[in-house]
């Protein structure tokens, strides 16, 4: 199935790109989710009328996650959570926990930025997680989980 992408898409290609996908891939996630349209005859005189229109856009996405990068740099979030005496914990803090203690702190932060590489956080201490805010755009956010009297 060949798409025309509407922005950039990590490990596919940038605004305007012609690809190649998978049709269910592009069916249901790049065309529905407006990231792409089918490389038919009018959507490419369409998307090129549009062409300048889209790069602002675009422009301005990356710049306001450019922004949100400088304000989430240095940020440090705590998260008490129900923990044995040794530093494990009962359950685990997820990507959810994570972006809503940093919503809650002032920085916002959708679930699906938060990248934990390594899976959920099991036990207390101090951790590197990291947020994918764009395409071109990650910064490490530090998470200190503390343990909470039962």
């Amino acid at each position: 199935m060949q798409l025309i992408l509407l922005q950039k898409v990590t490990n596919l290609g940038g605004l305007g790109d012609k690809v190649n996908v998978k049709p269910g891939y592009g069916r249901n996630y790049l065309i529905p989710y407006g990231k792409a349209v089918p490389a038919t005859a009018a959507n490419i005189a369409t998307f090129e009328a549009k062409r300048a229109e889209y790069e602002a856009k675009a422009a301005g996405i990356l710049s306001a996650a450019e922004a949100r990068k400088a304000a989430l740099e240095g940020a440090v979030v705590t998260i008490a959570a129900n923990a044995s005496t040794e530093g494990k914990l009962f359950g685990s803090v997820t990507t959810r926990d994570i972006a809503e203690a940093f919503t809650a702190a002032g920085h916002k932060l959708e679930k699906s930025e938060v990248v934990m590489g390594e899976g959920p956080i099991r036990r207390t201490g101090e951790f590197e997680v990291t947020a994918h805010l764009h395409a071109d755009v990650e910064t490490k956010i530090k998470v200190i989980v503390v343990g909470e009297a039962a």
